[in-house]
């Protein structure tokens, strides 16, 4: 660690260590009120986070507004410094994001505090949580890395998503019963539908308590722009809870199963930008007759389930106390027929699958003072996880035999603490010290047969073991005084290298654990409003600077493993900056504006020289405008993505196009509420999405080997409409 990385851990410590003991020596008062903070949230508080302006929040309403059943990422494409991608061209089927050119298998996602990622592959898979917005009450992105999280560190962003109050509603008597159906189609045999029910018996803000039972069932159904890039997917949840002025306890249960026709081969340049840009090689094979055909069973199969159990407890206007116990079960195969590659004649069926656990408990307190937050916690998640492969080389589809099998285990614990000072706290003036050290330990093995590798006649064996002991210190200032706000933080970061780092690695040196310094600084501004004919026209802007210095960054090739994980490889010296910028204005209460824009550089140091990191354009930028009315909701969002380079050497013949995609949301809910004994009437909301609205024939996704190059054209115009009936 150099001079400079080391001064600024030493400040961390300083930082972190002076907030706890300000709070040791803080005066006490009776009575103590925190604005924003209601007694209904004792099941999971608020976590200890400084206040920046590279954080983005949504509500369940805003990010369920335009949900017509594609996978949360395209729900959060209009979010700074994103990119989202799609294999089926359509967002229904697998879907995939960049947060400042780092993929989601570097980017931290938990739900209600639990680790969502996958511990070996570090990804999180939408395709088997379809329709998941559905279940979400609220949903926070962080770039950079951002406070202390269960799971692995944050690379480029974390997804923190919260489902216990998702059915909540504001009133605190909403009636006994609640339900809600909704229904929409589109073009490529697009359907989504979403049952959700809730009941509520008695009242969470007296001692005797209240009870909560609801549940949720999703279906989404696409044939997919591309050829045969079908999806057949569902997915539940389900929550009983009982909750006082005290303590809440809730058991949640949530999952999905998915079926996909396989389309993550791609195609070439010529095709992807001609007239077949639809056309899909997988399952391509030559039959008896000499004809082309295609295996009708090339697909993804694979399901999730999940158990919560959540506890938690208010002993005073101080002190709370949770604890979370957690259990997660997958299992899936995907099955592909190989053709000879000189025939292209059936040779084989292959089927490739998995099967893991995934357990462990959270515990945390929180401590709430005039002056000061103090949050601690401890946390120990165990993985164990079976990679199998089986082989049918009679091409009947009924005669496997095993030819691999491997094996992962995997423990991962630490404990943290965190402070936020509140050393000024004036009416228009606040200044705010922030720290937060944390501890993580990990411990990795895999050993049995690499699937990436092993042949049906001669397996190769893999055998690794490692324990890694990161410390991750993190420290900030927040000013804020008569609308401005400004603020500073640093922090360190490290993360260990996936289960597909190992099994894919050429090199002589086994992949090496990443670790992350990130700087940043930003400035915003939120005007009280501009008088215009009696009308206070509010608006803000935000300016957010970065430079994350990365040691030993685990950089995307361009190519990817036989199940379409990136493959990646160590660079010793990396960094990504850039300026973040945000602004909003409502011209008037039913008409508005807000918008975002990225400059970034993403650079690796070959030698001597730097080159640009894959995946990582230099400009994106998004604008959402807005239109409310009588009922009337109308929203035209622009996305623009700059080229990025599929490969990390800067090839001009292995390069994205720069993009533009224009979607428009429309939604009208009729006017029952004005007709007399309108309580009796459910709420009839009428929706209608055009996506790609001018029909731009971009490409957002690609990859290379370094000789060959594909792509994944998305889909032109499409529309989609439906109904949403709330009781």
């Amino acid at each position: 660690m150099n001079t400079k990385h080391l001064f600024f851990c030493h400040l961390v410590i300083f930082m972190t260590f002076g907030s706890l003991i300000a709070q040791v020596y803080a005066q006490s008062e009776d009575t103590i009120t925190i604005i924003g903070r209601q007694i209904a949230e004792v099941m999971v508080s608020a976590p200890v986070m400084q206040t920046t302006n590279s954080k983005q929040e949504m509500k369940h309403e805003e990010l369920n507004r335009d949900n017509t059943g594609q996978n949360l990422p395209y729900l959060l494409s209009t979010a700074p410094s994103m990119v989202v991608t799609s294999d089926d061209g359509l967002g229904v089927g697998y879907t995939y994001f960049h947060i400042r050119g780092t993929d989601q298998t570097r980017i931290n996602m938990t739900i209600n505090e639990v680790p969502l990622n996958d511990a070996e592959s570090q990804g999180v898979f939408w395709v088997n949580l379809t329709d998941m917005a559905s279940g979400v009450s609220s949903l926070q992105v962080q770039r950079g890395i951002g406070t202390s999280a269960n799971g692995g560190s944050s690379f480029g962003a974390s997804v923190n998503l919260r489902t216990l109050d998702a059915n909540v509603p504001e009133s605190n008597h909403p009636g006994p019963v609640r339900a809600e159906f909704s229904f929409n189609g589109g073009m490529y045999n697009t359907f989504r539908e979403v049952v959700k029910a809730d009941v509520y018996l008695g009242d969470r803000f007296e001692k005797e308590g209240a009870w909560h039972i609801g549940g949720r069932f999703s279906k989404v159904n696409s044939d997919g722009y591309i050829d045969r890039a079908w999806s057949d997917l569902l997915s539940y949840q389900a929550e009983i809870g009982w909750q006082n002025t005290k303590t809440a306890v809730t058991l949640t249960g949530f999952g999905g199963k998915e079926k996909t026709y396989m389309a993550w081969y791609g195609v070439d340049y010529a095709t992807a930008y001609g007239a077949n840009r639809r056309y899909n090689p997988a399952g391509e094979y030559m039959d008896k007759n000499g004809n082309t055909a295609y295996y009708d069973n090339q697909t993804d199969n694979y399901q999730q389930h999940h158990i919560h159990l959540h506890v938690g407890h208010r002993f005073n206007s101080n002190w709370t106390l949770s604890a979370t116990g957690h259990y997660t079960f997958g299992t899936g195969y995907y099955e592909m027929l190989m053709a000879d590659w000189i025939t292209y004649e059936a040779d084989n069926i292959t089927r490739k699958g998995l099967r893991n656990h995934f357990y462990g408990g959270i515990l945390s307190t929180k401590y709430v003072h005039e002056k000061v937050d103090v949050q601690a916690g401890i946390a120990f998640n165990r993985y164990d996880g079976l990679q199998y492969g089986t082989m049918d080389t009679t091409c009947v589809g009924n005669a496997f035999m095993p030819y691999y099998e491997g094996h992962g285990a995997k423990m991962d614990a630490n404990m943290y603490a965190k402070a936020n000072w509140r050393v000024l706290h004036r009416a228009q003036e606040k200044l705010s010290l922030y720290g937060d050290l944390q501890y993580r330990l990990v411990d990795y093995r895999i050993w049995g047969d690499n699937e990436e590798t092993s042949a049906l006649d001669a397996p190769d064996a893999i055998n690794k073991h490692y324990t890694w002991h990161f410390f991750n210190p993190k420290a900030g200032l927040t000013y804020d005084n008569k609308g401005h706000r400004l603020s500073a933080t640093f922090a360190l970061a490290h993360r260990e290298p996936t289960r597909n780092n190992f099994v894919t690695n050429t090199n002589p040196e086994d992949p090496k654990p990443e670790r992350l310094y990130d700087y940043e600084l930003g400035y915003s501004y939120s005007s009280p409003g501009l008088i215009n004919s009696g009308y206070a026209m509010p608006w803000n802007i935000g300016l957010n600077l970065y430079f994350m210095d990365y040691d030993n960054q685990l950089i995307a090739t361009g190519d990817v493993s036989s199940v379409n994980y990136l493959i990646t490889t160590n660079v010793k010296d990396s960094y990504r900056c850039g300026a973040e910028f945000q602004f909003g204005v409502a011209w008037t209460p039913w008409f508005s504006w807000k918008g975002n824009l990225t400059w970034s550089r993403n650079r690796w140091r070959d030698t001597n020289q730097w080159r640009t990191i894959s995946f990582s354009p230099d400009w994106t930028a998004g604008s959402l405008v807005s239109f409310h009315y009588a009922g009337l909701n109308a929203d035209l969002q622009t996305l623009v993505v700059s080229s990025q380079y599929l490969g990390n050497y800067e090839d001009p013949n292995a390069q994205l196009k720069t993009y533009t995609v224009t979607n428009l949301m429309m939604s009208y809910q009729l006017p029952f509420h004005q007709l007399k004994n309108a309580h009796h009437i459910p709420d009839i909301t009428l929706r209608c999405q055009i996506n790609n609205l001018f029909n731009s024939q971009y490409v957002n996704n690609g990859g290379t080997d370094g000789v060959y190059v594909w792509y994944f054209p998305q889909a032109g115009i499409n529309v989609h409409a439906g109904f949403v009936v709330q009781w």
